[in-house]
């Protein structure tokens, strides 16, 4: 019988289709491994968006790494509710992103009710850290993604939009 955790370390190893630095654990679309009596693993995942065309491909990335350590009764759900949010993303995956030239998610801050905004008018340049940027298009080499040009440094970028 596998155990949850040697389970998490193989989710670990399988990356993300569009962004190849992160893994499916450090963009946080794993939600729950789940080892049942009958010897069935359930892996719930969670697409960044509804509709993300890259979701078929993690699922059957995740069955062939299951199936290389035996695991034969693999049921994959995917749970769209809560929402898939950048808050789940792990900070080393953040740092991953920044390295690999997208810049990651910025932080929420609360404004004078309280509410929660993320301020993208001063998204920061991966390459010089500047915020001196503006935004070109609301979407980037992926939907996931806003393209942003730095005016220091001149070099055009994503962003990983917040959601």
């Amino acid at each position: 019988m596998h155990t949850e955790k040697k389970i998490w370390q193989v989710l670990e190893t399988i990356n993300d289709p569009e962004i190849p630095v992160l893994s499916i654990i450090d963009l946080g679309i794993v939600r729950n491994v789940i080892c049942k009596n009958d010897e069935t693993v359930e892996i719930v995942i969670t697409p960044t968006y509804t509709g993300c065309p890259a979701m078929d491909v993690i699922a059957t990335q995740i069955r062939m790494q299951l199936l290389v350590i035996g695991i034969k009764n693999i049921q994959i759900t995917t749970q769209l509710s809560p929402a898939w949010t950048t808050d789940w993303m792990t900070e080393v995956g953040k740092q991953r992103l920044k390295e690999y030239g997208i810049t990651p998610p910025q932080l929420q801050k609360a404004n004078k009710k309280g509410e929660l905004f993320i301020e993208e008018e001063f998204v920061p340049c991966p390459v010089c850290n500047s915020t001196n940027t503006h935004l070109i298009s609301q979407f980037g080499s992926t939907a996931c993604k806003a393209l942003y040009q730095c005016n220091d440094c001149k070099e055009p970028f994503d962003y990983f939009k917040c959601h």
